[in-house]
């Protein structure tokens, strides 16, 4: 099947359909199993206490599934969470980026699945871990 798009093409089509967050995110790593994301952690995406929040975090994970999953299938923009779990572990340690780690575990003609986990940069264990279900329209129906 193979990936139809290289990192930088992956990185312009975000900018292209979700430009409110082309300054957040970038995908960092692109392969057939799934990709490597950044949240580029800025104020905005702290809570008290000088955390990264968890709606930060999802963000970061449905991206990442988003990716992993268009990077197979190509542009189809329509496609939607359907499914979601998030488990938060460990608090992300402050003043760095978040790196997620996709994993494609099935990737269907109408459903992805896909596991991610989540890091602060320069720590090996996770503070989150996720797995996100997506709905990908008949071929055709949206693509842009």
């Amino acid at each position: 099947m193979g990936v139809k798009f290289t990192v930088e093409e992956m990185n312009s089509y975000l900018a292209e359909v979700f430009p409110q967050v082309q300054d957040d995110f970038r995908v960092e790593e692109l392969t057939e199993t799934g990709c490597v994301m950044r949240l580029m952690v800025q104020d905005r995406h702290l809570r008290p206490g000088g955390t990264v929040s968890g709606p930060s975090m999802f963000g970061l994970a449905d991206v990442a599934a988003y990716v992993a999953t268009m990077g197979m299938v190509g542009k189809e923009a329509l496609a939607v969470t359907t499914g979601c779990s998030m488990d938060f572990m460990r608090k992300p340690a402050a003043g760095v980026d978040l790196i997620a780690r996709a994993s494609l575990l099935k990737l269907g003609k109408t459903l992805s699945v896909t596991d991610i986990l989540i890091y602060s940069e320069g720590m090996d264990q996770p503070v989150a871990r996720s797995t996100m279900t997506y709905s990908i329209p008949p071929a055709g129906k949206g693509a842009l």
